[in-house]
């Protein structure tokens, strides 16, 4: 993922910063728990493609 890119992008939902997670290719918002995903390269930052992040990944985030 692009430095410069991750810096621009923000949460639709809450525009909040996002915290790339390398292993599971997502985009993490802490603020709307939220994952999106990297498909291809391409960051789909659609709240409808979004998966919900269960406790322990909100709380792992949530930390950094």
């Amino acid at each position: 993922m692009d430095k410069k890119l991750l810096e621009i992008l923000v949460c639709p939902v809450t525009k909040s910063p996002l915290i790339y997670d390398k292993e599971k290719k997502e985009l993490i918002s802490v603020a709307a728990k939220l994952a999106y995903p990297i498909k291809d390269d391409i960051p789909v930052m659609l709240e409808s493609e979004a998966r919900e992040l269960d406790f322990d990944e909100y709380e792992k985030y949530k930390k950094k």
